[in-house]
């Protein structure tokens, strides 16, 4: 075996001696990195190139001390929050119990979720829930602008065509699991203020199913549904949504005003006010991302 492989590689070494082994192809996989455009360059190309070439330069010039600022300003208003914390083991600081038996002892009343975490995360914290979703989003457009290219956009890699076209078993499992996951996620969603469950958890299943369903039939199917567009205005119609609702409840709150969103009866599916839109809102949001993370590594649109 050893004298085979010697015999290929000095077979190999011997054609490329003699200028019959082309490396053109080999060179093509990894091609040099694109050099910075000289002065003598910038001056060689149209007017349009050339002004948008001076201002990319000048961009790139004050985006680290844009940068530089942005980080020092965020850093002065968090600063700015820790010296307003009460100091640690001061006498007068409220304990920690007063807000867990507010919750615990209150949270049905006042917010009219059975379920107390629901009624935390969506009434007495939602901001930070708000916080959550944009940080969801944020990544989500971050990795789009990155990873999105319109000269692959929409294609599906040849190993991906060929399981979906050569496995009828996950076609036929997923003709019969899907269904039964995108149900199980909705109730999980609507059922948030009354059990366990809610928008994030929800929207997980959600988009484990949206997942299963592109890989067993492709992602043409779905393209209709959810498209770049169809995405972007429905998260970011969702998160103006949160935006707006919480805002109205919250001023209303701090004004000792009735808002229109009444809490009803607990243990009801249309009771505790904002918290099964919102609990909606935040599912769609978490779906999509998902699903749109998958979609856009899996098809490599890079």
């Amino acid at each position: 075996m050893k004298s085979k492989k010697k015999t290929k590689v000095s077979e190999r070494l011997r054609a490329w001696d003699q200028s019959s082994f082309d490396l053109t192809d080999a060179l093509e996989l990894n091609p040099p990195l694109p050099k910075a455009p000289t002065p003598e360059d910038r001056e060689s190309l149209p007017v349009i190139d050339r002004i948008e070439a001076r201002q990319f330069a000048g961009f790139r010039k004050i985006y680290p001390w844009l940068a530089g600022l942005l980080g020092l300003v965020m850093s002065a208003f968090l600063l700015l929050g820790v010296l307003k914390l009460p100091p640690y083991g001061a006498a007068d600081n409220p304990p920690h119990n007063e807000v867990m038996d507010r919750y615990v002892g209150e949270g049905m009343h006042e917010t009219g979720a059975v379920n107390t975490v629901a009624g935390v995360i969506l009434d007495y914290r939602a901001f930070d829930t708000l916080g959550e979703s944009h940080v969801l989003y944020t990544a989500a457009a971050a990795v789009l602008i990155l990873l999105l290219s319109s000269s692959r956009k929409g294609e599906e890699p040849p190993e991906l065509r060929r399981i979906m076209e050569d496995d009828p078993i996950l076609r036929n499992t997923a003709k019969v699991v899907v269904p039964f996951v995108l149900l199980f996620g909705v109730y999980i969603i609507l059922n948030g203020h009354l059990g366990p469950g809610g928008g994030f958890a929800g929207g997980a299943i959600l988009g484990g199913g949206l997942i299963l369903y592109a890989i067993a039939f492709g992602y043409e199917s779905l393209e209709r549904l959810i498209n770049d567009r169809s995405y972007r205005v429905t998260i970011a119609a969702c998160l103006c949504f949160y935006s707006a609702a919480k805002c109205y409840s919250f001023y209303c709150g701090a004004n000792g005003l009735e808002t229109i969103f009444s809490t009803g009866t607990p243990g009801a599916i249309l009771s505790a006010g904002l918290i099964l839109p919102l609990n909606v809102a935040v599912g769609l949001v978490v779906a999509l991302t998902m699903y749109g993370f998958y979609s856009v590594f899996q098809r490599g649109r890079i």
